[in-house]
């Protein structure tokens, strides 16, 4: 079995209470690591780590080319030990050991090389245009890191959403404490021990503190910390709010959604029937910006319907350690019983159970939480399995007849982080992407999230944006400089106000 500590100050510690965890792997529920439990002491300790090192240390005032080199030499030491990564990284969660190798731990560490390539292109100094008022002067903006940044990530994609904080905010000069799921924190603590062993990084920039309330609401509370990102729960990022307006830190809320997925009349099937099962299946749904709403006009539900399901019914869903598997379990207990509530939910409501909506111990590992790929059809868009995000692999099949209806059904949701649009006319498609009140839209396509191009939420989905130049921007905050032009004491603007 896996042993971790702490990561404070550039080493390995046990937690100040003695306390640890195991680790329960979804694919049968065995313990496959044990792990130091952070408390409020830890992060305190960790904070008052990254505080000096941002206040103190050379990480913030090197150059941009050499914290973008010491990303890029990171991300060459971790694509060294993708494979076994991905191997934990399906054990850990329960993602496919598939996905995990072409999809998850991949993508995470492309974000580390592209953050690497384009940091040192920003230009970190930018001239304010003149304007002479109220009197001439030299003007010009810093963009500065904010210091010490707090970054609590979600348990079903780790490896990705590690990456996604940690590579902009390093790379932007500031240091960080990572408080990992304690449900999945395997591969972050891999991270630490490679980011250690590499001596890249001075002692306090990086710090991992895994663990589960307690840290994190004291890494939100903590007055050392001057920015927070969280991933995870609406009702989850809401209490954020509350607790860092105490220190008015900076947030950034990447929380759920109820994506929706519209075919429209002239849809290619044969992309967009296995595109919407990809939406809505990947990771067995633990996806935030799954697609679980899928709108079909009326002239083509029947249809649909029934390839969906033949579809659906021709998937594996097995031991996600099986190369063959389509699907893996559930996180655990917990989730595979929330999913089952609503499926019972979705019947109570009057929708029509089409395929799946039970769990499976058959022909699968002994003791995982695995659940069959489910479809209700004959949803209306006000039942709680069309509006409540579940998490799980339920899909809603949502009949309209015209495009507006659509549209309105769509956005009648208090999420708005993804959808997608499904057309072979592509200026029709954007023109119902654009009347969409989401963050992203995919056409003839889901899922798919570069690390150039901004990713985000509207509504209740979450504030401001990951990735490219706008997630490098967020990492920094803007300094103005005005150096005034006035020769002598007389021209002051001050100096006549007040009549000195």
């Amino acid at each position: 079995m896996r042993e971790y500590r702490l990561f404070i100050g550039g080493e390995f510690v046990d937690s100040a209470s003695g306390r640890t965890f195991d680790v329960v792997t979804p694919r049968d529920g065995s313990h496959i690591a044990h792990v130091a439990e952070a408390g409020a002491e830890d992060v305190h300790r960790a904070v008052a780590a990254a505080r000096k090192a941002a206040d103190h240390g050379p990480w913030p005032t090197m150059s941009q080319p050499e914290r973008a080199s010491r990303i890029m030499r990171l991300y060459e030491l971790l694509m060294a030990e993708q494979s076994e990564l991905s191997d934990l990284e399906a054990q850990d969660t329960g993602q496919t050991i598939r996905v995990s190798n072409l999809f998850g731990v991949p993508y995470g560490n492309e974000f580390w090389r592209f953050t690497a390539e384009l940091y040192p292109k920003v230009e970190l100094i930018e001239p304010v245009p003149a304007y002479g008022f109220p009197t001439p002067a030299w003007e010009f903006t810093l963009l500065e890191p904010h210091g010490v940044v707090g970054g609590i990530t979600p348990w079903n994609v780790p490896y990705i959403e590690n990456s996604w904080f940690l590579a902009p905010a390093l790379a932007t000069g500031n240091t960080v404490v990572l408080k990992p799921s304690p449900e999945t924190p395997l591969t972050a603590m891999e991270t630490a021990r490679i980011a250690a062993e590499s001596d890249l990084f001075p002692p306090g920039v990086l710090n991992v503190v895994p663990g589960g309330v307690e840290p994190g609401q004291t890494l939100v509370e903590d007055p050392g910390v001057d920015m927070i990102h969280f991933t995870g729960s609406t009702e989850t990022g809401k209490r954020i709010m509350q607790l860092a307006s105490g220190t008015l830190k900076k947030i950034t809320l990447e929380l759920g959604g109820k994506s929706p997925n519209i075919l429209l009349d002239d849809a290619d099937l044969d992309m967009a029937i296995p595109g919407s099962l990809w939406a809505v299946y990947l990771h067995s749904g633990q996806i935030c910006q799954a697609g679980t709403r899928l709108f079909v006009p009326a002239s083509l539900y029947d249809e649909v319907v029934a390839r969906l399901v033949e579809a659906t019914e021709g998937m594996t869903l097995g031991d996600p350690m099986d190369y063959g598997s389509d699907l893996g379990p559930l996180l655990n207990r917990r989730q595979l019983e929330t999913v089952e509530r609503y499926v019972q939910l979705g019947l109570d409501e009057g929708a029509k159970l089409l395929t799946g909506g039970q769990r499976v111990t058959e022909g699968v590992p002994e003791g995982g939480y695995y659940f069959e790929p489910t479809i209700f059809g004959e949803v209306d868009n006000g039942m709680k399995i069309a509006q409540e995000e579940i998490f799980g692999p339920v899909l809603a099949v949502i009949r309209y007849d015209s495009v507006d209806d659509a549209i309105r059904m769509a956005n009648e949701s208090i999420y708005g982080l993804a959808g997608a649009v499904w057309s072979r006319d592509v200026n029709r498609a954007v023109n119902v992407a654009r009347r969409l009140k989401t963050g992203t839209i995919w056409v003839n396509d889901f899922h798919l999230i570069g690390p150039h191009a901004p990713f985000g939420g509207y509504k209740q989905s979450g504030i401001g944006r990951e990735h490219g130049i706008w997630g490098l921007r967020e990492n920094l905050q803007t300094k103005y400089v005005r150096v005034s032009q006035e020769a002598t004491r007389d021209q002051k603007f001050w100096f006549q106000v007040l009549g000195l």
